[in-house]
């Protein structure tokens, strides 16, 4: 757990406003935008004009010639989400109808052939014009007319004269062919319901691959009829079904998007040991072991590659993707070296290390899979092998193995510093380039203390960043296919999955899909709460779930507990998971509840820049949020009176201080902090310090009330001047 945190670019044309269009005619228009749609990701150009259609009579679609039956179905989808967006009631006012007023805006759509579609060579590129003669939408293949269509939906704005839809002219393509994120069902059980809710955001955001980890120490989550002891046994009673499983790859291909499965060998083998304990590498297989994630196959016995050969031929016709993630990650050397077998078989067979067995393991794993038709994807310890050089290596430990691993003609997937388990905010993973090799791992000081303590060299070294390596030259940028962002699900449930991705994901996706110089995070933040809301309107359950949490803890009183997460923010870099395991493993509280980007405080610090700056006509603004927050403690003390919210009590006080500081600030008579005044917001200010280690080298002894920091304390210490 500790370490866990542990294509060509297209120039950015400015954005900037058109020539002012002739004068509009006809009552379908509408009056200028005065804001520019907020799109996400930004496209590779884009001008606005200060023109809009109204959506009052909705649109009316049309082909150049007649659209494939997927292509049918993402217009249905393009046509509801406009309608859900505008606030339509239906049923909609007949298109044909001669009332200008309530004429439908003409969608035409031209589609070119892609045979490659739905792979990493997909021609994703489309062009979009919306303008006097209405829109038009160009593509060279089905996946680029999806992405333009999820651009048009973010062209739906909204002013004095109702929904209207902005007039724009847009060329794009994607950064990277490989935009992904990953969703750990091992762990906690998602049910098909909530991923394909989180297949159907990630259309919008142009993420085209679902990473599907579904075997790992907790359970394993397939039918299998070939090896049906797998589902039976390590399932506990929650898996999909092989008809459930084929349901949810076509409709993630309807919306362009691929299904990569992830079955990890040999570590994280517990559930299948469940079903085959005579090949463990540890006997006999502790049932309830304190970490779940390190039983692993024994690698010296036939036995292990048979069900690996076995199990993968299965689900290889079963998930149809050329690629196959095998996992390959964090094998405890402990689970190999404490078996006298094993140690005895390395030395007959020359193998010093652990690491050299899980080679060779490895290599052989990618020969079941090859001969299967499949390229085998691994997380980056499988680099260590003797393997092809068409084997995608997945990095996570470090961004160091970007490198390393391009530098040995291996297509690389960058899943480091987009792991949204530790909880960070959007604007920390969104500065995470995937060309940047230096960009994650821990540093050198992290390391002595993780060594002081006796964390294993070699792991240690795995994490670390420095001394950073070179630059990627233009060579090794050819093999750099994109990147992922995985959510490993110990603390999360199905009810928590949509805020847990979203909206951080669509942060990330912009990175995966804009051009580099993309890189303005306050005005990521201006589009991204606009998107937050376009995508809970379409769909999402993010803000319903955790209304309803805030609810049920409440007693139906959810007011104060949001109030008080508004300013807050849960744990980062895992110390959230230490909190949560000194607290009875409880995910129904309000550390669950709270988002690391909430949007009220965000919009306070970036107010309190702007004062800083000299700006203060934003005063009135931050006393009114101020205000909020002082006033709120009074409110939360009657509410929480159960577990989950009582445990908060002190960051509700805390932060009613912290909030009163700031209105003292901008008091005009400010006056001297009291010893607890000043006790308080240094004490909050060292938490949020401490939360930068990435490493766990810190030790968090102790952990903030709630598990909860405020995240509002920097903005108030420089308003206050401290």
């Amino acid at each position: 757990m500790i370490f866990r945190e542990c294509f060509l670019t297209w120039r950015m044309a400015l954005l900037g406003s058109a020539l002012l269009m002739s004068t509009m005619t006809g009552t379908a228009m509408a009056a200028a935008q005065n804001v520019a749609p907020a799109l996400m990701p930004l496209p590779a150009s884009v001008s606005f004009s200060p023109e809009a259609f109204s959506l009052s009579g909705g649109i009316s679609i049309s082909w150049s010639r007649p659209p494939s039956p997927m292509l049918s179905r993402a217009a249905q989808r393009f046509t509801d989400r406009i309608n859900a967006l505008a606030g339509r009631i239906l049923p909609a006012p007949d298109p044909a109808a001669p009332d200008a007023k309530n004429a439908a805006i003409p969608v035409k759509i031209q589609v070119g052939d892609d045979p490659e579609a739905l792979t990493v060579h997909a021609r994703e590129n489309y062009s979009l014009s919306v303008g006097h003669d209405g829109v038009k939408l160009t593509a060279d293949g089905p996946d680029g007319v999806i992405h333009g269509l999820a651009t048009l939906t973010q062209l739906v704005t909204r002013d004095e004269n109702g929904p209207t839809l902005a007039f724009a002219t847009i060329t794009d393509s994607p950064r990277f062919p490989w935009r992904g994120i990953m969703i750990d069902t091992s762990r906690h059980f998602m049910s098909i319901a909530t991923i394909k809710r989180q297949i159907d955001a990630m259309e919008l955001l142009k993420l085209n691959v679902l990473h599907l980890h579904l075997s790992d120490g907790t359970g394993f989550r397939v039918e299998s009829k070939v090896l049906p002891e797998l589902t039976i046994k390590g399932s506990h009673g929650q898996y999909y079904t092989r008809n459930e499983i084929r349901d949810l790859i076509a409709y993630a291909a309807d919306r362009g998007i691929r299904i990569v499965p992830e079955f990890d060998v040999p570590g994280h083998a517990l559930a299948l040991l469940f079903a085959h304990p005579e090949l463990a590498a540890q006997k006999p297989v502790n049932p309830a072991p304190k970490n779940k994630n390190t039983a692993a196959l024994d690698p010296t016995v036939p036995g292990s590659l048979n069900l690996v050969r076995r199990l993968y031929g299965e689900m290889s016709r079963l998930f149809p993707d050329t690629c196959f993630h095998s996992g390959g990650d964090e094998v405890d050397p402990d689970e190999w070296l404490k078996n006298p077998k094993i140690v005895a078989y390395m030395k007959q067979n020359g193998f010093a290390t652990p690491q050299a067995l899980q080679a060779e393991f490895t290599a052989q794993v990618q020969k079941i899979l090859a001969a299967q038709g499949k390229i085998m994807v691994g997380w980056d310890e499988v680099s260590e092998a003797p393997i092809p050089e068409d084997v995608i290596v997945d990095v996570w430990r470090s961004s160091k193995f970007i490198a390393s691993a391009s530098a040995t003609h291996h297509p690389v997937i960058v899943s480091a510093g987009y792991y949204l388990d530790l909880l960070q905010p959007a604007s920390q993973h969104y500065l995470v380039d995937p060309y940047d090799p230096a960009a994650n791992g821990i540093t050198k000081a992290q390391a002595d203390v993780l060594l002081r303590k006796g964390v294993n060299p070699d792991l240690v070294n795995a994490f670390l960043k420095e001394p950073a390596p070179p630059s990627l030259t233009d060579e090794q940028k050819k093999y750099i296919l994109g990147g992922e962002a995985p959510l490993w699900a110990e603390l999360v449930t199905d009810e928590m999955l949509d805020a847990r991705y979203w909206p951080r994901a669509a942060a990330i996706a912009e990175r995966f899909w804009s051009p580099a110089a993309v890189r303005d995070v306050k005005d990521m933040y201006r589009r991204l709460a606009v998107v937050n809301s376009e995508l809970q309107i379409t769909g999402l359950h993010a803000q319903a779930s955790t209304g309803r949490m805030a609810a049920r803890l409440s007693r139906g009183n959810p007011d104060p507990v949001q109030i008080l997460v508004s300013a807050t923010v849960p744990l980062q870099n895992y110390n959230m998971n230490r909190y949560v395991g000194r607290h009875g493993n409880n995910l129904d509280a309000i550390g669950e509840i709270a988002s690391p980007d909430p949007f009220p405080a965000i919009r306070f610090s970036m107010l309190a820049d702007r004062y800083i700056s000299g700006d203060h006509s934003v005063v009135p603004d931050l006393l009114a949020q101020l205000q909020i927050w002082h006033d709120n403690d009074a409110s939360f003390i009657q509410v929480a009176t159960v577990r989950g919210l009582s445990e908060a009590l002190p960051v509700s006080h805390n932060l009613a201080v912290i909030a009163g500081i700031g209105l003292n600030a901008l008091s005009g008579h400010k006056k001297a902090l009291s010893s607890e005044e000043r006790k308080i917001i240094d004490d909050e200010d060292a938490v949020i310090s401490r939360s930068t280690d990435v490493s766990g080298a810190s030790g968090a002894a102790n952990l903030p009330s709630g598990g909860l920091m405020i995240t509002i304390e920097p903005a108030v210490r420089k308003l206050a001047g401290l």
